[in-house]
């Protein structure tokens, strides 16, 4: 059995620069990686299966489910388990697109351990198929730098070319064109989700079309202050509690960088030191919000 990381993704910025003719957008975008999130293991079977467990599982299983709804301590002692369906899941649609391109005619069994609450602007789902992919090319003895990878990972999604490599890179095109960057590893961070699920896109769609422009040269961290989220507003405007969890970060002491991730409805901090992220994680806890205190890889 094969076991591989899904960590959450997050964008430290996000322009969206113009429309595509093709429905996606082009982005200027800073992707980051925390050291925790999902986790997907797999093995050879003699028929595909699919199982989803976790404390977010229910959302994703046939029956559906709440759970992107509750409070993590909620979500936390409510772990759910389950059997999926093989198709209709990004997970499985990168399980039968690795097998089509490297011509491995096998059957696999796969666990998806999900963690991460689903429509929430972290890569949740981008991530579990990246994940997917690298179990499968270890399983199989294909080296993780192969550009098929790549390929197939550019057709899943835009955000899962980026989750394919789980490092700091600037993202541009649509998300898939990246530019490895020096990271901030071991910083501190807090994902914050304040129980609220919010369509990727109906958040693009609402987006005003207005260029604001490039994100600027410098260091990772002056070029990511410097720079914004251009779904936020957006975003807030469809769900305004998410004003409310930028407000409770930018407050908080210790906050070096407070923005929404990807089309939300996820926050995150960096924060100077881990005492002053711990103590944040546990205010937003106290609200009922989903909280991950995590750091920078």
């Amino acid at each position: 059995m094969i076991a591989e990381p899904a960590p959450a993704k997050i964008n430290l910025a996000l322009h969206v620069r113009a429309r595509r003719p093709d429905g996606y957008h082009e982005l200027e975008t800073l992707f980051a990686f925390a050291a925790d999130g999902d986790r997907v293991t797999v093995e050879i079977a003699q028929t595909n299966s699919f199982t989803i467990v976790g404390p977010f599982a229910a959302a994703l299983l046939p029956s559906g489910g709440s759970d992107v709804h509750e409070t993590h301590a909620h979500a936390a002692a409510r772990e759910t388990s389950g059997n999926a369906p093989w198709h209709g899941n990004l997970v499985t649609a990168a399980a039968d697109a690795f097998g089509a391109m490297f011509a491995i005619d096998a059957r696999h069994a796969i666990i998806l351990d999900k963690h991460l609450p689903i429509a929430s602007g972290i890569g949740g789902g981008s991530a579990d198929a990246a994940a997917a992919l690298r179990a499968l090319a270890r399983l199989h003895g294909i080296a993780a730098t192969d550009p098929r990878l790549h390929q197939i990972a550019a057709r899943l999604g835009a955000d899962v070319p980026a989750c394919l490599v789980s490092r700091t890179t600037l993202g541009v095109g649509k998300g898939e064109v990246l530019v490895e960057l020096a990271g901030l590893a071991g910083t501190p961070l807090l994902l914050v989700n304040p129980g609220v699920a919010v369509s990727t896109a109906t958040v693009f769609g609402a987006w005003d079309g207005l260029d604001r422009g490039p994100i600027p040269e410098g260091d990772l961290l002056s070029r990511a202050r410097a720079s914004r989220n251009d779904l936020e507003p957006p975003a807030v405007a469809l769900a305004p509690v998410i004003a409310e969890v930028r407000s409770f970060l930018d407050a908080a002491d210790g906050v070096v960088l407070a923005r929404m991730s990807g089309s939300g409805a996820t926050c995150f901090a960096v924060f100077d030191t881990i005492a002053a992220r711990d103590a944040a994680a546990a205010g937003a806890a106290a609200r009922g919000w989903w909280t991950l205190a995590t750091t920078l890889v």
